[in-house]
């Protein structure tokens, strides 16, 4: 995030106006994974900036991928109208069996960014490029890499925000599979450490924002 400059809903928020933020992805962004990353992130957004400013929902959905993103953005994201949009469909586009190709995830994503920018203008993106599946899951994902790197493309092409985790996920993962497991262990999904001290920590940290 930091290389395309500070959120702007930051800037708002130390104005003191209230931010409500949407999460849209797969499972490692809904449910109690999103949960897990998403509560400490805003927890401590209220403690630097008050109880009050920051609301949040979770509108993804685990299984989906960018073609599910793009049929239900009016439902999901749109009519809520957020200040920002928090979104990562990476992990599941690539995965083999929704023959979803690199360039068409591409075109599902600036698509989504588009109509959410084409609703309110002043509604900030900010992309997200998540963790590596090991094992099974990622035998099914072989061209992960390709689709994160699109990621990071495509939020400095339409100039997004961009919290990119994969660096920070690579670096335990060299330490041996056996220690990436205790944060990720079904080898895909982090779990409430994993998503706590790895995800939103970065978010955090991405930020600007010091741990309490």
């Amino acid at each position: 995030m930091p290389i395309f400059g500070q959120p702007r809903f930051l800037n708002e928020l130390a104005k003191g106006h209230p931010q409500y933020i949407v999460v849209y992805g797969t499972s490692l962004s809904s449910g109690q994974n999103g949960k897990d990353w998403m509560e400490p992130v805003v927890e401590r957004l209220k403690q630097v900036y008050g109880d009050s400013l920051v609301t949040y929902t979770l509108a993804g959905q685990g299984g989906k991928w960018s073609t599910w993103g793009v049929e239900h953005l009016e439902e999901h994201v749109i009519r809520k109208n957020p200040d920002v949009v928090l979104m990562e469909f990476g992990m599941n586009d690539a995965f083999q069996d929704y023959n979803t190709s690199v360039a068409m995830a591409r075109e599902n994503l600036i698509e989504m960014i588009t109509r959410i920018r084409s609703n309110n203008p002043d509604c900030e993106v900010i992309l997200q490029v998540m963790n590596m599946p090991i094992g099974k899951s990622a035998s099914y994902r072989p061209n992960l890499t390709a689709y994160y790197e699109m990621y990071r493309s495509v939020a400095k092409k339409l100039k997004t925000g961009l919290i990119d985790h994969y660096s920070n996920w690579q670096a335990l993962l060299s330490q041996g599979e056996a220690v990436f497991l205790t944060y990720v262990p079904d080898g895909l999904h982090p779990n409430t450490k994993g998503n706590r001290e790895i995800v939103a920590a970065h978010i955090l940290a991405s930020w600007g924002i010091k741990a309490p």
